[in-house]
């Protein structure tokens, strides 16, 4: 009978070289043996877990079109996956048989988070401060959080999985992440759910490796329900945690688990990134978080002074927020220095040294952005000359570009509204209602929105 096994095997493997690469033969086939062949049922032997489960995912057509040109049409295919024992080197003895497709249950798990014990009590490791509801809505961040929310309702179970944040540091794909995570535990408190740093991810694999323990860290892993993987971008160049992250990433998304990850940029520009991962973030929704607008800000910053109980003028902060206008971990990071000069000091915030602190504190373009500067963006732009785009012409090709700077100058220049009329020959309610009409419009035409921001990222040489 072994005899037999060895021949209907070593038949099997010559079909097969033929349809793979002599690399890919000498990885997954050659350590293979046949161990049992009964009733048109042929049992190979696999080392571990993650072979199984790559031949599953790669090769299983293959192996199954080789016993049945070589056994016959109703042949079948069962693995034997040898199971090491926790403490031993030694196979165990009690193997597992595995019929291609099964899901398979891992006994004695290990937890990466947790190096001295063997719980199994999985921490989501997410920050309670970081809920939807401190997690304030503009323009800039609208679609993403509306997905989110649709997520926490349903998990991996809408067509946005996985779901990729991006966006420049300090726009708060963090803290949504995360909120999308508090919401799921809110909404079903059995589901398990794990926030996780891509560095962090990387420690625990290379410690993985090093222990010889990868079966179970991928195990781990797969135990998720809805796994938040943070900066994934960090994870370009470093080829072998991108295949066990493929692995992973895959296992879950089959089983129609939520796959939640934040990055720097768009899949387009994940550099370093292996394509077959690239296309899977393709695959769900690409969500931007962009540079909050005036409005937001003002409204992130009223958020914080009334968390924590600062006082600060409403003209004082619109001051902060035009002065900081990138960044909101920046503008966070700004009111709390003039909360400390303020208290330091015992005495009223004025425009004067609240410019002070924050040229010391906020890295600024080396050219500060000014009215003027916003008026020959958008002139060039438009093809036309200063004096006519701050003179009295009402014409609508004019008042467009009119409205357009003005919204530029509130939100990206120190300005007053008053400064800022004045310089177009009007009163600041006129500088009011240019912003509301170019928001409307950025609501509702895309192409619109499109060109306003190419000309942000020019008047902010960005």
């Amino acid at each position: 009978m072994e005899a037999n096994n060895k021949a209907i095997w070593s038949d099997c493997l010559a079909v097969i070289r033929e349809q793979v690469s002599p690399k890919a033969f000498k990885t997954w086939f050659e350590g293979i043996e046949a161990v049992q062949f009964q009733q048109n049922v042929l049992t190979i032997q696999v080392h571990n877990m993650y072979v199984y489960e790559c031949l599953e995912e790669h090769y299983v057509e293959i192996l199954r079109d080789a016993i049945r040109k070589v056994i016959g049409p109703g042949a079948q295919l069962e693995y034997l996956v040898m199971v090491e024992e926790e403490n031993s080197t030694r196979f165990s003895s009690n193997p597992v048989f595995v019929p291609p497709g099964a899901v398979v249950t891992a006994p004695q798990l290990k937890n990466p988070f947790q190096r001295n014990n063997q719980s199994l009590v999985i921490d989501s490791r997410l920050h309670p401060a970081y809920t939807m509801e401190s997690f304030i809505e503009g323009p800039c961040n609208h679609l993403a959080k509306e997905v989110g929310r649709e997520i926490a309702k349903n998990p991996g179970k809408t067509t946005f999985n996985p779901l990729l944040i991006y966006g420049a540091s300090g726009l708060g794909k963090t803290h949504l992440a995360q909120a999308i995570g508090l919401n799921v535990k809110q909404n079903f408190p059995n589901k398990v759910v794990l926030y996780v740093s891509t560095n962090l991810f990387q420690e625990q694999f290379t410690e993985a490796v090093r222990r010889n323990e990868i079966n179970d860290f991928m195990r781990f892993y797969k135990l998720m329900d809805v796994l938040i993987l943070d900066d994934i971008h960090e994870l370009a160049g470093k080829t072998g945690t991108q295949n066990t992250f493929f692995h992973i990433f895959n296992h879950l998304h089959q089983l129609e688990k939520q796959l939640i990850f934040t990055s720097d940029r768009p899949p387009a520009e994940l550099s370093g990134m292996e394509e077959r991962l690239i296309s899977r973030f393709r695959r769900g929704l690409p969500a931007e978080i962009k540079s909050p607008d005036f409005d937001t800000r003002m409204a992130i910053a009223r958020s914080k002074v009334r968390r924590d109980g600062i006082d600060f003028s409403e003209e004082i902060l619109g001051y902060i927020c035009k002065y900081v206008n990138n960044n909101i971990r920046e503008l966070e990071g700004a009111i709390i220095s003039l909360l400390v000069q303020q208290t330091h000091n015992r005495k009223e915030l004025t425009e004067e040294n609240v410019r002070e602190v924050l040229e010391k504190t906020v890295t600024k373009p080396q050219t500060e952005t000014t009215v003027g500067r916003v008026c020959q963006v958008v002139c060039d732009h438009f093809h036309m000359t200063p004096t006519v785009l701050q003179g009295k012409n009402r014409k609508q090709e004019v008042v467009r570009p009119r409205q357009i700077a003005m919204y530029f100058a509130k939100n990206h220049t120190t300005a007053s509204l008053a400064n800022i009329g004045s310089q177009f020959g009007k009163d600041h309610t006129t500088v009011l209602y240019a912003c509301k009409v170019i928001s409307d419009l950025m609501e509702t035409d895309r192409i619109f929105k499109a060109q306003m921001e190419e000309l942000r990222r020019k008047i902010l040489m960005l």
